[in-house]
C-alpha cells in the first residue's frame, strides 16, 4: 500500500515504457479498454499522459473496484467508472470501444480464459482496431530469460492453471478471432508489448 492505495511496484517500472508504445498507436481521439486494470497505476498515468483518450477501467468482478483510490485521487475527466467483466463471459455488455490495452493478464488467467479475452476483444472491436497486450511470453516453447522461467514456476506452484504463454498458442487463437499480430516489441525485464489489429470482415471487402 502506498498512502492508503494499493501499489504494484511492477506498473511503476513499466509504465512510460509502456506509454511511449501506447501513444503511437492509441493516437486517434478513442475509448480504450483496460482489461485487468489491478491497482490503477496504468490507467492513471496513461491518461493523465494521453489526453485525447478516453481510457475505461475494467477488473474481474471480485477485484474491479481495488483501482478506486487511484482514480479518485486523479480526478482525470477522461478516465470512467471502472466495469466489473468476467472474460470469460459471451457478452461483455461494454459501452462502445475503439481500443484493448491489457498488462500482466495472460499469465494470470487460465488458458480457457485467454480464449475467452481474445474472442471478447475481437467481438468488441472494429476492424482495424488495435489490442494492446504487454507482459512475459514464451516463443517455440522455450523460455527468454532464467527470470521467466522462474516466475514461470512460481506462477505454476500457486495454480497449475496459470503460467507464461507460447506465442504460437496466442497466434493461432488470434487467428481463429480475426486478429492478426502486427507488432511484437522487446520490453524492459524480459516482456513484450504484443499489437494485435482487427482484421476486416468478409463483408468488407
Amino acid at each position: 500500500m502506498m498512502d492508503g492505495k494499493p501499489f504494484s511496484q511492477a506498473c511503476e517500472n513499466n509504465k512510460q515504457v509502456i506509454l511511449e508504445k501506447i501513444a503511437a498507436i492509441f493516437s486517434g481521439p478513442i475509448t480504450v479498454l483496460e482489461i485487468g486494470t489491478g491497482t490503477g497505476q496504468h490507467a492513471v498515468h496513461f491518461a493523465r499522459n494521453l489526453s485525447h483518450l478516453i481510457w475505461q477501467p475494467s477488473d474481474h468482478p471480485s477485484n474491479y473496484q481495488l483501482c478506486e483510490p487511484w482514480l479518485s485521487e486523479a480526478r482525470l475527466p477522461n478516465i470512467n467508472k471502472p466495469l466489473a467483466l468476467d472474460v470469460s463471459r459471451r457478452d461483455w455488455q461494454l459501452p462502445p470501444i475503439n481500443g484493448v490495452f491489457s498488462a500482466n493478464t495472460a499469465h494470470i488467467m487460465a488458458w480457457p480464459e485467454v480464449e475467452a479475452m481474445f474472442r471478447g476483444v475481437s467481438a468488441n472491436l472494429q476492424p482495424k482496431e488495435a489490442f494492446c497486450l504487454y507482459g512475459p511470453f514464451n516463443y517455440k516453447g522455450q523460455f527468454t530469460s532464467a527470470s521467466n522461467q522462474r516466475f514461470d514456476a512460481h506462477l505454476r506452484q500457486q495454480n497449475p492453471a496459470m503460467g507464461i504463454r507460447d506465442m504460437d498458442d496466442l497466434k493461432r487463437i488470434s487467428s481463429e478471432n480475426k486478429l492478426t499480430l502486427e507488432s511484437d516489441f522487446e520490453m524492459p525485464a524480459n516482456n513484450r508489448l504484443l499489437v494485435w489489429r482487427k482484421g476486416e470482415s468478409e463483408s468488407n471487402r
